[in-house]
């Protein structure tokens, strides 16, 4: 948290002089008046400065944007990075000509960094906030796979008669399974482990 204490002749004055020091707007500030300070006999005699304590407010979004286009840059991989938000939800979506190694093997590189970007953003952040990554609609396209997964093995889990645990997936696709698999009587799905490995089981519904 970038923070100063300034003073100056005016609150005024000592607000400036902190804006300058930390190299932002007062719109983007938390301003404190410690002071106020008192103007002595003929302004000079008994005066007392303004003393003001002023921190910079963190947009978490923009720490976030800027994590992501760090580390894509590190990556070999830089992206134009849009932003949604939707009430308490943000979807980075990224765009880029090496697109696909940020995507990585089923998601996981994508996954991994939409994990990191979501403790970043709840670092600053005052109120909890969901993070989405996606790239070139694959967030779409894995859904669908998702949806056709879950049938699948919902029909493996009757046919044995044991259960099926899928393999580690973020809270969004979690989401997607159970939903999908919602209306089936002959199944259930529950999340099992603790994040980032958490993973749904499918169990069948004994007759």
């Amino acid at each position: 948290m970038k923070q100063v204490t300034a003073t100056g002749q005016t609150v005024e004055e000592a607000v400036e002089s902190a804006l300058a020091q930390l190299n932002t707007t007062k719109d983007r500030a938390d301003v404190d008046v410690i002071d106020e300070g008192k103007k002595g006999i003929f302004g000079i005699f008994g005066s007392r400065p303004a003393v003001v304590k002023v921190t910079v407010i963190i947009d978490p979004i923009e720490e976030a944007k800027k994590f992501l286009a760090q580390i894509s840059e590190q990556m070999g991989a830089p992206a134009e990075i849009e932003i949604k938000r939707e009430g308490k939800q943000v979807t980075f979506v990224l765009t880029g000509e090496k697109i696909a190694l940020l995507i990585g093997k089923r998601g996981q590189t994508l996954n991994s960094l939409q994990y990191l970007t979501q403790l970043v953003i709840n670092r600053f952040s005052n109120q909890y906030l969901t993070v989405i990554l996606d790239a070139e609609d694959y967030r779409n396209r894995r859904s669908e796979t998702l949806v056709q997964l879950a049938r699948r093995l919902a029909g493996k889990a009757i046919k044995t008669g044991k259960d099926v645990a899928l393999e580690p997936m973020p809270s969004y696709e979690r989401k997607v399974i159970h939903t999908a698999l919602a209306e089936n009587k002959r199944v259930k799905t529950f999340s099992d482990g603790s994040e980032p490995h958490r993973f749904i089981v499918i169990t069948p519904v004994k007759r």
